[in-house]
């Protein structure tokens, strides 16, 4: 029998993986109004040098599994969990336009890698404990990013250099990743097992789940990046609330998510991912029309509710839609991260032709998609059905 405690254990250390990948992405986000002050850019021109980490995590991202064939899973999530956090540094290094498209598309390389990579760990623990966790890995993420984004939030509010900033949490984040990665599933190829492509389209069953992954997580890379940017230009915020209204955006994401497979199991996947696009459009609808800071900030923090649990099930809905399971999650993972990172640079170049208003205008209209297209994730509540509760009703007593 396979040791359950060890598994067990793997998953709390691909958890704090998780959470240290989203501090990354919270402190980054806190700061994108220093960088594009230090770079002397216009929304239009940092829109592009955003797209540079579409670009960059588009290149890379295939590589991941590679690279774990290579290793093994838990030497190459080591290696690619200490890039990512030490490309924090690069972009507030960036004193112009070139120099920040170079750190962007480094930035969004070592981001995709690491986290084809961690996603791929988190599936497999799911897989051998044989129930949900997924929403709750997802959820240590925005813990993380909840975290780093406090922090940048108190660095911004004191007029700290960015440079310094990430500098220090650079080293921090390095040291916690590289220490997690101790724990993790060491998931070796077999001695005859072909070496994965470099590249190959997701197949069509992924098609319309990746779709409603790229609703939830263009919200999500837009908030993220935009938030802070959109209360000091539209509404004249501080640089300390600008970057509040990312903490609360991240705080209703890390809420939602962890406690987000009680909720699923509860009412399904499709109705949950329904009612949250409900929520994610009110919220939109608060941010569109905003008059002051703290309305902005509530629409904010209900976008984040209503998109938390959104790309977990996707995940899940992909590993119960084909023949091939783990050709369809890559290919929704692809799809849904890459929504996210080409997200800032599409509302930056919106934003440039109109406004920032009419930007998260888009970003609400998609997030009717996920009211709308939730239907296809019904595949994953068969997948439940079909798999965790004979598993359950197997063993008495508690799960583990």
């Amino acid at each position: 029998m396979e040791d359950r405690s060890g598994v067990r254990r793997a998953r709390y250390a691909v958890a704090a993986v998780f959470a240290v990948h989203g501090a990354v992405t919270g402190s980054f986000a806190t700061r994108v109004p220093w960088i594009q002050d230090h770079a002397s850019l216009g929304a239009g021109r940092l829109g592009f040098a955003l797209a540079f980490t579409a670009l960059g995590a588009s290149c890379a991202m295939p590589l991941a599994g590679r690279i774990s064939h290579r290793f093994g899973s838990r030497n190459a999530l080591r290696g690619l969990i200490a890039l990512w956090t030490l490309s924090l540094v690069l972009p507030s290094l960036a004193p112009n336009l070139p120099a920040l498209c170079l750190a962007m598309f480094t930035y969004g390389a070592c981001a995709g890698m690491a986290d084809v990579a961690m996603n791929a760990l988190g599936v497999e623990v799911e897989r051998r404990l044989g129930r949900s966790v997924m929403s709750g890995l997802h959820g240590m993420w925005s813990a993380g990013a909840l975290v780093g984004s406090a922090a940048g939030t108190l660095a911004a509010h004191l007029g700290a250099d960015a440079r310094t900033h990430f500098l220090l949490a650079a080293a921090v984040l390095t040291v916690l990743g590289v220490l997690s990665c101790t724990w993790v599933l060491d998931i070796q190829p077999a001695a005859d097992e072909e070496p994965p492509p470099r590249f190959a389209l997701p197949p069509r069953s992924a098609l319309l789940i990746g779709t409603v992954g790229f609703c939830a997580v263009f919200a999500e890379g837009a908030s993220l990046d935009w938030s802070a940017v959109f209360l000091r230009d539209r509404l004249d915020s501080s640089a300390g609330l600008a970057a509040a209204s990312t903490t609360a955006f991240m705080l209703t994401m890390a809420v939602a998510r962890i406690a987000g497979d009680a909720v699923v199991n509860r009412f399904g996947a499709v109705r949950t991912v329904r009612a949250g696009g409900v929520l994610a459009v009110l919220g939109g609808l608060l941010v569109v029309l905003a008059g002051q800071p703290v309305v902005a900030m509530g629409g904010f923090a209900l976008m984040g509710l209503g998109i938390a649990v959104v790309v977990p099930l996707c995940f899940a809905a992909a590993g119960h839609a084909g023949p091939n399971p783990s050709q369809a999650i890559a290919g929704v993972a692809t799809i849904t991260y890459t929504s996210g990172l080409i997200a800032p640079s599409l509302i930056g170049g919106v934003a440039q032709a109109t406004s920032l208003v009419v930007s998260f205008g888009v970003v609400t209209a998609l997030a009717c998609g996920l009211a709308m297209c939730a239907g296809v994730l019904r595949s994953a509540e068969r997948g439940v059905e079909r798999e965790v509760s004979p598993r359950a009703a197997a063993v008495p007593g508690p799960r583990p």
